[in-house]
């Protein structure tokens, strides 16, 4: 009893008893109730843990070995839980986070009325624990007037004019990392993981801070760190009067990285603010840092945004501009690695359109590679960089048939989805990019619900159009001095942090032109 009693809140007495309980196993009992009757099964709540520990075993299992073959049959291996639950219970099910309900849904007419939220019942989940500590109250984990200032900013930020101002910059990034590549011996192997996640970071750094990667450095090694305390605690359940009673090595090194992250954060801010003052700049900045700071001096209430919200926003596109295109680059290198043709089909677009000239914003050429957009999008296909969207149940609402109660979790996969053979076809696990020679509508039949890889609606990912022409810029510049195979010491095991990733690093054999 005294351990429960401490869970709640810290106090004693029947009344946090009766709360605990009610919390950790009359709820439960009655949620899967409430399920049940509608046709609506999954694995059996476990006391207090729910299924995280079964969950945590079977992820364990999976990464603990390689995949047998070299497959983009990737599901099974990226969440084993997921793939199996759905054979056993069907495509919406219900499974247990500790003691809060995750209906998991994989119908492609359900997710468009979550993901679309006309009458606002489907919220963000209110960011906790380590999730906290990472991306604060940004963009990806706001909700009501924060997140539409914040998107407002971001949308101002990314949108098509400024894209083109940032084309320089990602092109000098791509040109230094070439630079690296002239020292690799001929047809000696090279990892391009840890390549594209130097890249990625310099791009973000130089067109959304105006810095250099060297000066954003140490913020992008603390956030990786507090990347892989989230990785590590995320199955690990705690109610809040534990995490105040009983802080764990974890616990004191996370809040340690989050007041170090803050300090430089606002160390960049500081000296952005002085050049302003001595007139070396017009104004803050075009850039994003620039907006932020501009918001945060709004007379405006109403425009307005606090510091903690601009060290917030910075946390989020540090972490998010870079981890997105880092993973979308590697798996995109790996499957050109493995299916030469069609690097050859992308190498000979690229000629035609460009020379051996870089990409230009200003005539097109970066939109009018259709064959690399094709290749980029399968890739997506395949190796979505988020395999999970979640929304919180924000009141009871109807959901197609189903009446879902308030403050439960809504959880899409998106590898279920892109990876469904009813959606895409038997040759669903092929690398196929001529599915989408006419865009993504006819490649989905209409059904835009079934590739979901920059998510849906009104929280469509913001960096969608840096990701991509990011991407463009890297591939079509190293198409133009490079031929590349796969190694034969890559190992396939593939593997879930922020976003999906080579568990071992992507090992390629460059050849020069």
């Amino acid at each position: 009893m005294h351990y429960a009693q401490q869970v709640v809140s810290g106090c004693t007495g029947p009344n946090a008893l009766i709360k605990f309980l009610h919390r950790v196993w009359w709820n439960p009992i009655h949620i899967q109730t409430v399920f049940a009757s509608q046709g609506i099964k999954g694995p059996p709540y476990k006391f207090l843990h729910g299924n995280t520990k079964q969950v945590f075993h079977m992820l364990n299992e999976s990464r603990s070995k390689p995949m047998e073959e070299l497959s983009h049959n990737i599901f099974p291996q990226l969440q084993p839980h997921t793939h199996s639950w759905m054979k056993i219970y069907g495509k919406n099910f219900l499974s247990w986070y500790g003691p809060l309900p995750q209906l998991n849904i994989t119908e492609p007419d359900l997710i468009k009325e979550i993901l679309n939220n006309k009458d606002g019942a489907y919220s963000k989940s209110k960011p906790e624990g380590y999730v906290k500590k990472l991306l604060g109250e940004g963009l990806v984990t706001s909700e009501g007037n924060k997140w539409a200032k914040q998107r407002k900013l971001a949308n101002h930020a990314f949108h098509a004019e400024s894209l083109k101002g940032m084309v320089p910059a990602m092109i000098t990034a791509v040109e230094m990392m070439l630079e690296r590549w002239k020292h690799h011996d001929q047809g000696k192997e090279i990892e391009v993981f840890e390549e594209f996640r130097l890249l990625t970071s310099e791009v973000i750094s130089r067109t959304a801070f105006g810095s250099s990667y060297v000066e954003g450095k140490n913020i992008f090694e603390m956030l990786i760190k507090l990347a892989s305390l989230l990785s590590a605690n995320i199955l690990k359940i705690r109610f809040p009067g534990i995490r105040k009673i009983m802080r764990t090595k974890d616990d004191i090194e996370s809040e340690k990285l989050e007041q170090e992250i803050t300090k430089s954060i606002l160390e960049i801010i500081k000296k952005r603010e002085e050049k302003m003052k001595k007139g070396e700049l017009d104004g803050y900045g075009g850039d994003y840092l620039g907006l932020l700071i501009k918001a945060n001096h709004e007379a405006d209430e109403s425009k307005k945004i606090s510091i903690e919200d601009m060290i917030d926003e910075c946390k989020t596109f540090y972490i998010a501009g870079q981890e997105t295109t880092t993973s979308l680059l590697t798996w995109t290198c790996l499957l050109l690695a493995i299916h030469t043709d069609w690097q050859d089909k992308a190498r000979k677009e690229v000629f035609e359109l460009l020379g051996e000239k870089n990409p230009n914003h200003d005539d097109n050429s970066i939109s009018r590679l259709k064959t690399m957009n094709m290749i980029i999008n399968e890739t997506l296909r395949l190796y979505p960089p988020a395999i999970n969207l979640t929304r919180r149940v924000a009141r009871e609402v109807r959901l197609g048939k189903l009446i879902l109660p308030a403050n439960i979790e809504l959880t899409i996969s998106t590898i279920a989805i892109q990876h469904d053979s009813e959606l895409w076809g038997e040759d669903v696990h092929l690398f196929k990019p001529e599915r989408f020679s006419e865009g993504v509508v006819k490649a989905t039949n209409n059904n835009t619900m079934a590739f979901l890889p920059f998510g849906s609606g009104p929280r469509t990912c913001v960096g969608l159009n840096f990701a991509m022409t990011e991407t463009k810029i890297a591939l079509a510049m190293i198409l133009q001095r490079y031929n590349f195979t796969l190694s034969p010491t890559y190992v396939h095991s593939p593997t879930q942090r922020i976003t999906t990733r080579p568990q071992h690093g992507l090992q390629i054999l460059l050849h020069e032109l």
